[in-house]
């Protein structure tokens, strides 16, 4: 498992934002992946994605090594924000986008849902 968990921190640490999930953005697997990935993409900001479906370590791995026990999983400059209801919650009350200017990460205009 440690093996694996340095190749989570490798990726977390790669990009400003990583979204563990399960499909691609061009193809979510799920609904709740398809919900972070429209909110990132409404808000404008460039990210990395990880489909956990074609790593069954890494579908493991990153549940541990955040302590939480679903995907998809959000991380911002290697932080762990929440998954989709975080995200949504975030997103609509303006709090990610204010996150996002924190970190100096670009995107456009704070947009709200």
């Amino acid at each position: 498992m440690s093996d694996t968990i340095d190749r989570i921190k490798e990726v977390v640490a790669s990009a400003d934002i990583v979204l563990f999930m399960k499909g691609t953005p061009q193809a979510p697997q799920c609904g709740f992946s398809m919900q972070v990935v429209q909110i990132l993409n409404q808000i404008g900001a460039s990210y990395n994605a990880v489909n956990v479906l074609a790593d069954g370590e890494i579908r493991e791995g990153i549940k541990a090594f955040s302590n939480w026990p679903t995907i998809p999983q959000l991380y911002v400059k290697g932080e762990f924000v929440g998954g989709c209801d975080i995200t949504r919650e975030m997103f609509t009350t303006g709090e990610l986008g204010a996150l996002l200017d924190k970190e100096n990460i670009p995107h456009k205009q704070s947009a709200k849902a």
